[in-house]
């Protein structure tokens, strides 16, 4: 792998360690501006659907600049969000900056993995999208733990302070680290890069995307609450929890990285139909200490690791531009509205167990939309080299 690519995972590394501190600070939050724990649960929904609506838009906008002037932009934007957030002194406030970070961090996204995808050979495409997103895996591993225990110890506004650094040093190795490469790989026009939504197997394959990563953020989302109020686990015993969810993401990642470009829906059913039964293992025992860690552990190895084999899916059966990346992105963070908002509406209707249950309604639903392309693949089974074909009928129906 390039350097570069390592270099787009610090600076993922940052994006995602400040999209997930809500989540590791949500009864601090709470009680610092005055409002209840589903409503900073809102926080991520926010945070998510800038991501899905405003992502597309600027990326649009930022697509015609060389990708290294278009990322230092990016993080001059998700700077001043981070800033914001540090020194929100309502919630409204904090509202706006999470909609100002989460608009620049799809943009992100989208111009880095076209990168990480113009730097390597068609066929590593997987293994770079997975190199990249290590920093979505440390930051669950790392950054979300010290972000939480620097909360819990120095106050929330301080994680956002230590977030804003860790923003800027991105930002310098970025400024030091990415080759200058032009703009992204033969985008065209508006209409051009709309032509994409006329293929139905781009629709199904982001409707996976989103039901993976709602299915697991309904659970990841109120982890927190769930240990500590159900379980019985202490308030400081939940940052060294997500130490180890955080570990067992960076595993699931490096396995997935390995086999997503061989193995792309093999992994994807496997992944959603192991998440199903960590799912409905933590909702029935939640109340046992060692059977809620391991369940836990488990959605951590099976949830946001799939991130490499759908972002294999979607370049294959689309194209691998900063536009597609970014809608993909879109329809991720759609599942992190339904995840974390559809959890929130549920605590208050069912109690704390029921985001688990919905995270398992999701998973099924996830596993049966990949029951035309597993049709297609055994119509096709007795052709070698289908994935080749899979790839040539995408280019054609693009």
């Amino acid at each position: 792998m390039p350097l570069a690519i390592y270099v787009l995972a610090v600076g993922v590394f940052a994006m995602v360690t400040s999209e997930f501190v809500v989540a590791g600070l949500m009864p601090q939050m709470a009680a610092g501006l005055d409002v209840t724990i589903p409503q900073i649960g809102y926080l991520i929904t926010a945070f998510a659907v800038a991501m899905a609506v405003g992502g597309p838009v600027l990326t649009m906008t930022v697509v015609k600049l060389p990708q290294k002037k278009a990322l230092m932009l990016l993080f001059g934007l998700f700077l001043i969000g981070n800033v914001a957030a540090a020194t929100a002194v309502n919630y409204t406030v904090m509202l706006i900056a999470r909609l100002v970070t989460g608009t620049a961090s799809a943009a992100f996204f989208g111009v880095a993995l076209s990168l990480c995808a113009e730097l390597v050979r068609p066929e590593l495409r997987g293994r770079a999208a997975s190199v990249a997103l290590n920093g979505l895996m440390l930051g669950t591993l790392l950054g979300l733990p010290m972000a939480t225990l620097i909360g819990e110890h120095l106050g929330w506004r301080a994680a956002f302070w230590v977030i804003t650094g860790l923003t800027v040093l991105a930002a310098a190795a970025t400024a030091v680290g990415v080759p200058t490469l032009g703009r992204a790989e033969s985008g065209g026009d508006l209409r051009q890069e709309l032509a994409v939504f006329r293929n139905r197997r781009f629709w199904l394959a982001v409707s996976t995307s989103t039901l993976i990563i709602g299915a697991t953020f309904s659970a990841f989302s109120y982890f927190n609450p769930i240990l500590t109020q159900v379980t019985g686990f202490a308030t400081g015993t939940v940052p060294l929890l997500l130490v180890a969810y955080g570990a067992a993401t960076v595993v699931g990642n490096m396995v997935v990285g390995r086999l997503a470009d061989r193995y792309t829906i093999p992994v994807l059913a496997v992944g959603l139909a192991l998440n199903l039964v960590f799912l409905t293992g933590f909702a029935l025992l939640a109340q046992l200490p060692l059977a809620a860690v391991v369940f836990m552990l488990g959605i951590g190895l099976v949830g946001v690791t799939m991130n490499p084999a759908m972002i294999t899916r979607v370049q294959r059966v689309a194209n691998a531009r900063p536009f597609v990346n970014t809608v993909h992105a879109s329809f991720i963070t759609l599942g992190v509205v339904i995840g974390s908002s559809g959890g929130g509406l549920a605590i208050d209707l069912w109690g704390l167990r029921s985001p688990l249950w919905l995270g398992a309604v999701l998973a099924v639903v996830g596993l049966l939309t990949l029951v035309p392309e597993v049709k297609k693949r055994r119509r096709t089974a007795s052709v070698p080299g289908d994935d080749r074909l899979s790839v040539a009928d995408a280019t054609i129906g693009a």
